[in-house]
């Protein structure tokens, strides 16, 4: 069975993904609001100690359903810190897919996976307004630190619900900002999560001691 999930996925991608010099349609919506420039430097970084005690990870996963056998995206992967926590809590019965718009990121994920002995886990090489996910593929998301980086968030997020399945779970983890600080105010991300078709379950602030992160869980209305 999985070894059919992943022919699929990687149907998917090869065949219907956007590749490096395909040009992005323009999306629909208004004009973007303050965003970050999306992270193009040293993926080492995200590699810290004690980053699994800060973000309180595991909670993180129990509360968006991340258990053996699930299939679960890491949508803006970087350098796959998460993607190999959560590739290890869904075992060999599950599947997680890290997607990135950076190749470099791609590259580096598929090179650690390897050397890590993760044969779960897949790579999806997205675009700024499509992440790219199979149709009906996931059955829970996190966006960790990524959601400021996202210019159209209302594009990017409706198209994720077709990779969603019933009752999937989209977790995003971030920090109060000004769109161009790599933080966004909460009270934002709710309203353009409402505006994509999204309700919010939960809303939590552990992920971090100084009172800045949150942690928001959204399921599709």
């Amino acid at each position: 069975m999985l070894r059919r999930f992943f022919a699929g996925i990687l149907f998917c991608v090869v065949f219907t993904g956007v590749g490096f010099g395909q040009a992005v349609q323009a999306p629909t919506q208004g004009p973007p609001r303050a965003t970050s420039m999306p992270y193009s430097g040293d993926l080492s970084i995200f590699e810290y100690p004690d980053r699994d005690k800060k973000l309180q990870i595991d909670r993180v996963m129990d509360l968006l359903g991340i258990t053996p056998g699930k299939n679960v995206g890491d949508l803006g992967a970087g350098s796959g810190w998460f993607t190999v926590r959560a590739a290890k809590r869904v075992g060999p019965t599950g599947a997680v897919l890290a997607q990135d718009i950076n190749p470099v990121a791609i590259e580096f994920i598929g090179k650690r996976v390897v050397r890590e002995g993760l044969p779960n886990v897949r790579t999806v090489l997205g675009t700024p307004d499509d992440p790219g996910f199979p149709a009906g593929s996931l059955d829970a998301v996190l966006m960790l630190k990524v959601y400021h980086e996202i210019a159209h968030p209302e594009v990017v997020m409706k198209r994720l619900k077709g990779s969603l399945r019933p009752g999937a779970r989209v977790g995003i983890i971030d920090r109060n900002g000004s769109g161009t600080d790599h933080g966004l105010n909460h009270g934002v991300v709710e309203r353009e999560m409402g505006e994509a078709g999204y309700k919010l379950m939960a809303t939590y602030d552990f992920t971090k001691a100084d009172g800045q992160d949150y942690f928001l869980i959204f399921e599709v209305k």
